[in-house]
Parts: structure tokens; C-alpha cells; sequence
């Protein structure tokens, strides 16, 4: 009995990959796309930490349990001189901490402050020393002092800042008794009402000696009050008398005004004689004086 041949083994053809290779390459490549990220623009890519936002300086009011009131005359402009500023004489800073300054003695030594500013320092009626408060004005993370002063003719404000252990002057402006203060960051703006419907914006700003103005504006406060219908509401409405009635034939001449006749008034009758009067009286006819019923008892 012959022997069977085993069958023909089937030869694999040159560059042939099995199909599970090639789904293995196809997963790979998918997961290297992933991790390598998407090439096309506008795709997502790991740009590192995020930055830190810094969320823009706010403004902080001066004073501000202080209220603002009208005033009439035109603020001056601030010192727009660039020389750099002298050291107020025979002063100097305990500690070097300007908080720790007696804010009356910077002024009294100040040859700046005027002879009408140094009635303030005393006993002055309607006179006023602000509060100093205490702001970074030129951007070195130092604070500067801020303080006004009130007389009854003028208000200056006043502005130092701390060089080592002396005190330098960085602005004197005058400006209106009730006007108000802020500061954005290391900027300095003053709003005054310089007439009863304008108020004027001032910015100063540090220029590396001095503060200086920057810009001014004025801009409406308010609107006048309105009057009569305008302000929306009905005006009032005055009451006109009623004119007098009018006689008939009060526009005829004299001569056709018709003359009233009186009218005759209708006796009325009588149900009988009054009490008193003779039988046989007719009725209707008026009776006399009537007897006492009671004759006086004749003397004796």
C-alpha cells in the first residue's frame, strides 16, 4: 500500500506582515498621535503653568467720611516745576517711618507753608489740619504723606515723601475747601466742584522728582432744576376766581333797561276776627287795642 504524500506547504509571499502586526503598528500609531498632541493650527497644546493675573489697581478715596460740597472759584494749577525738591529744613524722621511724623511740625518747618496755613497749626476759627493718610504715590512700595490744610481763605494739600531720614515735598496745590481724593495705584486724582453743575477732575502723577498734572477736565456734575411742566410732574394749577354773575341787561343802554315793577303781594285771608274784637267786626279789619279783661278796682 502506497504512502500518502503530505500536502504542500503554502509558501508566504515576500513582504507579506501578518494582520495582527499590522493592527498592533495601527494602535502604536494612534497612541503616538495622542501623546505628541494634534499638529493642526488651533489645536490644544500644554503651553505650562498659567500666569498669574494681576487684576488692575483700584481707586481708594481719601478722607472719605469727608463730603464734598460746591465751591466758587477755579483751583490752581499744581507746581510743574522739575527741579528736583529740597529736603524740609531742620527735620528729620524718627526710625526713618513717615508714619511716625508729627504731621504739624512737618508744616511749621516747611518754608513752603504760608503765613495764612500757619494760623491752622493754632487756634484758628474755621481753620482744619487733615488727617496725613499714607499712599504710594511714586511706585518704590514706600508710602508718601498726604494732608491738607484748611483756612478760612484757602485749602492746600501737601504731599511728602521719605528720602533716608528727611522729608521731601512732592506737591502744594490749592484747591477747593470741600473738594475729594483718590488714588489709582500710584496716581493721584482730586475732583472739586468748581461751580454748582461742574466738577473739575485733576491727575497727577510721579515724574521722578515731583507730581505733576497731567491732565484736567471738567465735565457736568448736574443738570439745573428743572421748572414748571418739565420736571414731570403736572405744575400746579393756581385757582381763578369765578366771575360775578351778571344783570340782565347789563350790556343794553340805560334808556332800554327795562324797569322792574314790583309785584303786589295777595293779602291772605282771614279765618275769623282775632281774639279780642267786637261782635260784628268784619272780618279782615285790623284790630285796635285790645281791653283788659280785668278792670282795676276804683280807690276810695
Amino acid at each position: 500500500m502506497a504512502a500518502t504524500a503530505p500536502p504542500p506547504r503554502r509558501r508566504r509571499r515576500p513582504g507579506a506582515v501578518p494582520v495582527l502586526a499590522l493592527a498592533g503598528l495601527i494602535v502604536l500609531a494612534g497612541l503616538a498621535a495622542l501623546a505628541i498632541g494634534p499638529s493642526t493650527p488651533g489645536g490644544l497644546r500644554d503651553q505650562g503653568p498659567a500666569q498669574t493675573v494681576t487684576p488692575p489697581p483700584e481707586r481708594r478715596l481719601l478722607w472719605s467720611q469727608l463730603p464734598a460740597s460746591p465751591a466758587p472759584t477755579t483751583p490752581e494749577a499744581g507746581n510743574a516745576t522739575q527741579e528736583p525738591p529740597k529736603p524740609v529744613p531742620d527735620l528729620t524722621v524718627p526710625g526713618r517711618d513717615i508714619t511716625a511724623v508729627d504731621v504739624h511740625a512737618v508744616l511749621a518747618k516747611d518754608p513752603a507753608v504760608g503765613p495764612e496755613e500757619r494760623q491752622a497749626l493754632g487756634s484758628c476759627t474755621g481753620c482744619e489740619v487733615r488727617t496725613p493718610e499714607f499712599r504710594d504715590l511714586t511706585g518704590d512700595g514706600q508710602p508718601e504723606l498726604i494732608t491738607a490744610v484748611t483756612t478760612p481763605g484757602r485749602t492746600v494739600l501737601h504731599v511728602y515723601a521719605l528720602a533716608e531720614d528727611r522729608l521731601l515735598p512732592l506737591l502744594q496745590v490749592q484747591v477747593q475747601p470741600a473738594f475729594s481724593a483718590a488714588t489709582i495705584g500710584s496716581e493721584l486724582w482730586l475732583y472739586e466742584l468748581t461751580s454748582a453743575y461742574v466738577r473739575t477732575t485733576s491727575h497727577y502723577v510721579w515724574d521722578g522728582n515731583r507730581l505733576l498734572l497731567k491732565d484736567r477736565k471738567d465735565e457736568g456734575a448736574a443738570l439745573p432744576p428743572p421748572t414748571g411742566g418739565e420736571s414731570g410732574r403736572p405744575a400746579t394749577a393756581t385757582a381763578e376766581p369765578e366771575p360775578a354773575p351778571r344783570r340782565p341787561g347789563a350790556d343794553l343802554p340805560k334808556e332800554l333797561v327795562p324797569t322792574a315793577v314790583p309785584t303786589p303781594r295777595t293779602a291772605r285771608p282771614s279765618a275769623g276776627p282775632p281774639a279780642g274784637t267786637p261782635a260784628g267786626t268784619p272780618a279782615g279789619t285790623p284790630a285796635g287795642p285790645s281791653a283788659p279783661a280785668v278792670q282795676p278796682e276804683a280807690k276810695r
